[in-house]
């Protein structure tokens, strides 16, 4: 079994007077010849946005890209006229493919928003841009993993163009949840908010860890956390 930590304190960062961003991976300036992804894993944004403040009108191509709002919410446009608020508990995706351009704004003039923003390359290049946003009751999130996004779009999760399950799970004090992994199958865990413990190893808010080799993983908090697990090729 092989667990790879990425721990919150070792990310980059991008600070302006608006944003506050953290990159697991290589990003803008910050370049780490180890960090440049997991699998078809490419980017994990960890963004706060100042009330009012925002992405300007920039374009995407030939790449998955996952919004996942922990706190406050997002406002989004794009060149499809697609315009939406996106908030906790929903899954929005945009395949850039050919080329999409997109901007996102805090709405709020008195919240920040706090966010995860994340990249997947496809496994199709050249594809017709698209963009879906389905909501996900907490119910269905609270002590259990619940698939968000997936190549099938099995159970209603948002379809990806990649061979990659993304699941979240809300978890109370002291529970746990598990998940097999299929053989030649790899695995991330991020963590959104709280700590929890994989397999023995404490995690707090912010890390990630890339796993291989590993038929079960469970994970268990002692407090409260909420936890992305992405199932991967």
């Amino acid at each position: 079994m092989t667990y790879t930590i990425h721990h919150s304190d070792k990310r980059g960062s991008t600070q302006i007077d608006w944003l506050d961003s953290r990159h697991t991976f290589s990003f803008g300036h910050f370049r780490d010849p180890h960090r440049m992804g997991f699998r078809a894993l490419r980017v994990i944004n960890d963004d706060r946005v100042n009330p009012g403040g925002g992405f300007a009108p920039h374009s995407h191509q030939d790449m998955e890209i996952i919004t996942y709002i922990l706190e406050g919410e997002l406002e989004h446009k794009d060149s499809l006229g697609n315009g939406a608020v996106i908030r906790p508990g929903e899954a929005q995706i945009m395949s850039a493919g050919t080329g999409i351009t997109h901007s996102e704004y805090n709405p709020s003039s008195t919240n920040p928003v706090h966010l995860l923003q994340i990249w997947i390359l496809p496994d199709t290049q050249g594809l017709a841009p698209r963009y879906d946003q389905k909501e996900f009751p907490l119910a269905e999130r609270r002590g259990k993993l619940r698939a968000i996004a997936a190549k099938d779009g099995r159970d209603g999760a948002v379809i990806i163009h990649q061979n990659v399950d993304l699941y979240v799970a809300v978890l109370e004090s002291n529970e746990t949840v598990t998940h097999q992994l299929q053989p030649n199958r790899h695995a991330w865990l991020q963590v959104g908010k709280g700590e929890v413990n994989l397999n023995g190893h404490n995690l707090q808010a912010g890390d990630g860890v890339a796993i291989s080799n590993q038929p079960q993983i469970e994970i268990s908090t002692g407090t409260k956390a909420e936890i992305l697990l992405f199932d991967l090729d």
